[in-house]
Parts: structure tokens; sequence; C-alpha cells
């Protein structure tokens, strides 16, 4: 499994297949090329952006879409290529098996209804990754090898996401939702990050391609 970071909270995974989470307005359009599965953890537009996946779309008819029926309910052009999922289901895609946690976005405010969001573990039968979205849920029936861990939202305090890493326990940490920090602030919250988080912990830049 070959992991790529690009920008905020986009990763591409190649091996069985090429599969791309969460390609948003942040993130590059190329992150999407020769894609041959898209999973989407929920409706912000940093995390889907429509032309993007429409265009990949008209490029790999082939390509098939995954996400919460109520992200799917807003985007009815994508309906032919596209699949609902829900918390607790397990499915294939682009060759990896996936299986989807959580259920609700983080509390940005209360008086900011809440929306779905769902986390994906993406396993190729020797290792697997976690992308929880915008939630820290904790996939706690399994063990995380790589887990992808927010840095920085205005729904999150860096605390939570220490003890999300610490919570999940995976092999090795790296930042996600990340765009809209600065690189000196990055650095601050990466400090505490390495310190605490209880894992080995990384911040790599977009382009990134880990093993």
């Amino acid at each position: 499994m070959r992991i790529t970071k690009f920008t905020h909270s986009c990763l591409r995974v190649e091996g069985a297949g090429v599969l791309v989470v969460d390609p948003g307005a942040f993130s590059e359009r190329a992150a999407l090329d020769g894609a041959d599965a898209v999973l989407i953890t929920h409706e912000h537009f940093d995390h889907l952006d429509p032309d993007a996946l429409g265009e990949a779309i008209g490029k790999q008819p082939g390509l098939r879409l995954f996400a919460h029926a109520d992200v799917l309910e807003q985007h009815p052009r994508f309906a032919d290529v596209a699949t609902a999922v829900e918390p607790g289901g397990t499915f294939e895609a682009a060759g990896y098996q996936v299986r989807v946690y959580g259920g609700q976005h983080a509390v940005i405010h209360p008086d900011i209804p809440r929306i779905a969001n769902v986390g994906y573990l993406i396993d190729d039968g020797s290792t697997n990754l976690y992308h929880p979205g915008d939630s820290f849920t904790v996939p706690e029936d399994t063990t995380v090898d790589t887990l992808f861990a927010p840095l920085n939202a205005p729904w999150m305090k860096l605390s939570e996401s220490i003890d999300f890493i610490r919570a999940v326990k995976p092999g090795r940490a790296y930042a996600l939702h990340d765009y809209l920090l600065t690189e000196t602030g990055a650095k601050v919250s990466d400090g505490h990050l390495e310190r605490l988080g209880g894992t080995k912990y990384a911040h790599v830049a977009p382009g990134t391609s880990i093993a």
C-alpha cells in the first residue's frame, strides 16, 4: 500500500487499485488522476469538490463513489456511479476492503446542526490505514497500522487530537486536516503530538508518499 498525502484531508492510496479519500477544494485535482474509487467522509467543501469529482468521472467512467446517503442526496448527478455507506458497514473499493465508522461530524458549535460524517478503515490484506474525516471516532474493534489524525480545525482542540492518537494506539500517525494552520503554528502543534501522542508521528508535505 502506497499512500500519498495531498493538501489538507486528501489521501491517495495505490496498490490493489487507486483509491482516493476526500478530494476537496483545497486538495490538488491530480490526486484523482486514474482513480478507481473515491471515498467521501462528509459534505463539506474541503472534503468534496463536486467539479473536480465530475471531471474525474468524465475521464474515468468506471470510477466508483462511496459516501453517506446524506452526501449523495445532495449530488444526484453522481447517482450512476455512487453507493451509499453507513457506520458498521463493509464494502470493497478498488481492490481494498473498507470498513465504515462514526456517524456524525464533530461539534463545531451547539448552534450549528451536526451533519453525517463517516471514517474509513482501508485494508489491503497486509496493512491498513484509518481516515476519520471530521471526527475523533475510534475504531475500537481493530488494530490500526497507520492513522491520519486531524491537526487543526474550527471543531477541535489539539488535546483532542493527542487523546485520539492515544486511544487508537496506531503503529504510526500522520497529520491530517492541516491547511488552515500556518507553518509556524504547525510546528508548535506537531511538537506536542510528537511528545505526547504515544507513537511515531510525522507531519508530511503535500505530495509526500508513504510506504
